[in-house]
C-alpha cells in the first residue's frame, strides 16, 4: 500500500488495501463441502467465550475504546483541581505512548491518519507526565503540530483546555453565554435544540466560559505554535449573507455583550445552569454516563464553589475512576463510556440465534438484570413528549435520564427471546418499552437515538461546534431496529410502523446501501434495514431488498470477508463499504443476505467461511479495527464485544435460520395483550 500526504494509507483503490491486509491462508468457500460444519465448530466455541465473560450479576461489557484525548483531558482535569498524583500520571502516558505513530501523530482511530487535536491533547498530557519537549517522540510530534497550523488550527475543546492553563486568550475562542439556560424551548438555540450528549456537555461549559479561569501553567507550550509572538492569526470572516458570516458576526456580538451583560442576570443564568447540572448527576455520581459531560460538570461546578469535598464533587470524581481500564502492563486507558446494557442484549441476541437453550440459567440471569435496568421515571425527552409515560432502557450502568430508543428496542429482542420465570413482569416491561419507542417517532415516521425531532439547523452553525455532531436526527439503523422490534410484537402492520417502513425505503442510497450513523457505515446501516424490512412484511424480491443484496455482493472482498474504512464518512464515493474485512462487519453484511434468503448464495458461504476461518482457538475474533462511531468521522469507538456477539448471531442464523421464523404474533395480538399487563400494574 502506498502512503497518502498525511500519513495515512489509502491510496489504493480500498478493495485492494483490504485484500492486502487481510489474512491469505483463508481458502475460498467455492466447493467446499464442509462449511456448515465449520459453522458448527465456530458456534460452539464462541458460544463458550462469550458464556465465560458474564459477570455474576448477569450483565456482559466490553472495553469501550476511542482514543487518546480521554486520557489527556483526564489528566488535564486532574491537573486543574491540583489532584494529578505521580502514579496516575504516569499510568497514562504508558498508554498514551503506546498509541503514537510512527511519524509522531496520534489518530483517532485504528489505522487513520494523525489528527491534530488528539496529537496536541496527547502532546500536553504527556508533558504533564514529564517527558522532555526535546525527547525525539515529543520533537516529532511538535514539528508535526506546527506543519498543521498549531494550536491556533487546532478545534475549540482542545483551546478550551489550554486556556484552563493560559496556553490559549479567553477571549481569542467562541463565546457561550449561560444566558442560554434561559431559552425557552421555542427559541432557537434553546438547550433543547442541542442532542443530548452535547447538552450536557454544554450546560457546563457556558459557566466555564463565563468564568474564563486561568490556573498558573506549568510549563509554556511555545513549541506548538506555527508564531508563539503571534499565536491567533487574524482569520477573514465568512460573507455576511452566509450562515457561517452570521454565526461569526453573531459571535462577536455576544463577546461584546459580555462586557455590558447585568452581572445579576449572568450570576442568575450560572445559579440556574448548576441546578441543571446537579438535578441531572447520576445515583452513581456521573453525568449521562459518560466521561465528557462528567468532566466539564465538576470543572463548572468547581468553579461556583463546590470544593472537592462537597458530596456532588467527590462522587463525581469517584464515577471517573470507573472509566479507567488498567492494562496488565500497568497502563490506564480512560473510556468515553461503558455499554453493558447495549452489550448484554446483543450478547442475549446472539446466544439465542446460535442455539443455547431459551430457558438457559445465564440467559435468564441475563434477562433479569435488564429487567432490573429499565426506567420508570421521566428524563429531558419528555420536555418534547411531556404526556408520555416513561420507560425503555439506557445504554450505561447508570442514566436513568437519558434511555435511548436503539438500546430499548433491542433490550425488547432480547427480552422475548429469552423463557423466563416471571412472564409477566417481562410482559410488563417489553410494553412499557414499545408504548415508550412509539411516543418517542419523530415527524417524519423515523426514529433519532434519544430525543423527538432533534433537528434544528442552528447548533451545527454555531462557531463553538466544530466537532461531531451535536443533534439527534433521526437515522436508518436506530428506525430499523425499532422497526424489526415493531414486527416481532405485532405491530408490522401498525401505521406508526408503516411510516418508519416508508423512511426507510425513502433514505436508500442509489447503490443500495443504507447510511449507517451509529456504527460504520453503510455496511452497518444496510445490516441493520434489511432484516427489519424483511421482518415488517417486506419480500425478500423487493427491489430495495435486491438492490442491497447486490451492493453487499459487489463489495465483498475477494478473502469472503466485509469490511469499511471509517474515511467512507468522508468520502463515500471511494470508501463505502471497503476496508480490511473485520468480524463484526462481515457477520452484518452476512445478517442481511441471510434475512434476504441468500443462505445459498456463494457470498453468504465465503463469508461464513471467512468468519469460521479467522476464528481463534478460544472462539474470539480479533479486531483492532474500529466499527462503531459517536459521532461520524469526528469520533470513532471500538467495541470490544462487537467482535463476539455479531458473528455469533451471523453464524447462528445461517445455521438455524431466523429465531422468529413461524412464529410471529398474528397482527395487534401482542399489543392487544398490553392493556390487561399494564392493568396488573406491569
Amino acid at each position: 500500500m502506498t502512503a497518502t500526504t498525511d500519513g495515512s494509507t489509502g491510496a489504493l483503490p480500498p478493495r485492494a488495501a483490504a485484500a492486502s491486509e487481510t489474512r491469505t491462508d483463508i481458502p475460498a468457500a467455492a466447493g467446499v463441502p464442509d462449511v456448515p460444519d465449520a459453522a458448527r465448530r465456530a458456534v460452539a466455541r464462541a458460544t463458550d467465550f462469550l458464556l465465560a465473560r458474564q459477570d455474576a450479576e448477569g450483565w456482559w461489557k466490553g472495553d469501550l475504546e476511542t482514543n487518546v484525548t480521554m486520557d489527556a483531558e483526564d489528566l488535564l482535569l486532574r491537573q486543574f483541581l491540583g489532584i494529578l498524583d505521580e502514579a496516575t500520571a504516569q499510568a497514562a502516558a504508558l498508554f498514551i505512548r503506546g498509541e503514537q505513530r510512527e511519524d509522531g501523530t496520534w489518530a483517532t482511530f485504528y489505522g487513520g491518519p494523525g489528527e491534530l487535536s488528539a496529537t496536541i491533547e496527547a502532546y500536553v498530557a504527556l508533558r504533564l507526565a514529564g517527558d522532555a519537549p526535546d525527547a525525539p517522540h515529543m520533537a516529532k510530534a511538535s514539528a508535526w503540530i506546527r506543519a498543521q497550523g498549531g494550536i491556533a488550527a487546532a478545534r475549540v475543546f482542545t483551546r478550551i483546555w489550554l486556556a484552563l492553563f493560559g496556553w490559549w486568550k479567553w477571549e481569542d475562542l467562541p463565546e457561550l453565554p449561560p444566558e442560554l439556560i434561559f431559552f425557552p424551548t421555542w427559541v432557537p438555540l434553546n438547550i433543547y435544540d442541542f442532542g443530548c450528549w452535547a447538552r450536557q456537555t454544554i450546560v457546563p461549559l457556558t459557566i466555564v466560559s463565563a468564568k474564563r479561569p486561568v490556573r498558573p501553567a506549568p510549563f509554556p507550550l511555545d513549541e506548538l505554535h506555527t508564531d508563539p509572538a503571534h499565536p491567533n492569526p487574524v482569520k477573514p470572516l465568512a460573507p455576511v449573507a452566509s450562515w457561517d458570516g452570521a454565526f461569526q458576526r453573531l459571535d462577536k456580538a455576544l463577546h461584546a455583550l459580555r462586557k455590558v451583560a447585568p452581572k445579576r442576570l449572568r450570576r442568575a443564568a450560572m445559579n440556574t445552569a448548576a441546578r441543571w447540572i446537579i438535578e441531572r448527576q447520576e445515583n452513581d455520581g456521573c453525568w449521562g454516563g459518560i466521561q465528557p459531560p462528567a468532566v466539564y460538570s465538576i470543572i463548572a461546578l468547581h468553579l461556583l464553589g463546590y470544593d472537592l469535598q462537597h458530596p456532588v464533587i467527590r462522587e463525581g470524581l469517584a464515577s471517573l475512576e470507573r472509566f479507567a481500564v488498567w492494562r496488565e502492563d500497568g497502563a490506564r486507558m480512560i473510556e468515553a463510556c461503558q455499554s453493558p446494557v447495549w452489550d448484554t442484549c446483543l450478547a442475549t441476541i446472539a446466544l439465542v440465534d446460535a442455539g443455547l437453550p431459551t430457558d438457559h440459567p445465564q440467559l435468564v440471569k441475563a434477562a433479569d438484570w435488564m429487567l432490573g435496568e429499565e426506567i420508570v421515571r421521566p428524563g429531558d425527552w419528555a420536555v418534547r413528549r411531556p404526556g408520555l409515560p416513561p420507560g425503555g432502557w439506557a445504554f450505561e450502568f447508570h442514566n436513568d435520564n437519558y434511555p435511548d430508543i436503539d438500546d430499548t428496542a433491542e433490550v425488547v429482542l432480547a427480552l422475548r427471546r429469552v423463557r423466563h420465570h416471571d412472564p409477566d413482569r417481562v410482559e410488563g416491561a417489553i410494553a412499557r418499552g414499545v408504548r415508550w419507542n412509539l411516543g418517542m417517532q419523530s415527524k417524519n415516521g423515523a426514529w433519532g437515538a434519544f430525543d423527538v425531532d432533534n433537528t434544528s439547523p442552528f447548533p451545527n452553525r454555531l462557531p463553538f461546534c466544530d466537532f461531531g455532531e451535536v443533534i439527534d436526527p433521526p437515522s436508518a439503523d436506530v428506525t430499523a431496529h425499532v422497526v424489526e422490534m415493531l414486527a416481532v410484537e405485532g405491530l408490522a402492520h401498525d401505521p406508526r410502523t408503516r411510516r418508519g417502513i416508508e423512511w426507510l425505503l425513502a433514505e436508500q442510497e442509489p447503490d443500495g446501501s443504507w447510511f449507517g450513523r451509529w456504527g460504520v457505515n453503510y455496511i452497518y446501516g444496510t445490516g441493520s434495514v434489511v432484516p427489519a424490512l424483511v421482518a415488517a412484511g417486506i419480500p425478500a424480491s423487493h427491489p430495495a431488498v435486491r438492490r442491497a443484496v447486490a451492493w453487499l455482493e459487489s463489495v465483498q472482498n475477494d478473502d469472503g470477508g466485509w469490511g469499511e474504512d471509517l474515511r467512507s464518512y468522508k468520502d463515500a464515493r471511494k470508501w463505502a463499504g471497503r476496508g480490511a474485512s473485520t468480524a463484526s462487519q462481515t457477520a452484518w453484511a452476512l445478517m442481511a443476505l441471510l434475512a434476504a434468503g441468500e443462505k445459498e448464495s456463494k457470498a453468504v458461504e465465503r463469508g461464513v467461511a471467512w468468519l469460521a476461518a479467522t476464528q481463534r482457538e478460544d472462539g474470539s475474533w480479533d479486531e483492532p479495527y474500529f466499527t462503531g462511531t459517536g459521532f461520524p468521522w469526528d469520533f470513532s469507538i471500538n467495541y470490544h464485544l462487537y467482535r463476539q456477539v455479531f458473528p455469533l448471531t451471523a453464524l447462528g442464523r445461517y445455521l438455524n435460520g431466523d429465531p422468529f421464523a413461524g412464529r410471529l404474533p398474528a397482527p395487534g395480538a401482542r399489543a392487544a395483550d398490553r392493556p390487561r399487563a399494564e392493568a396488573k400494574g406491569m
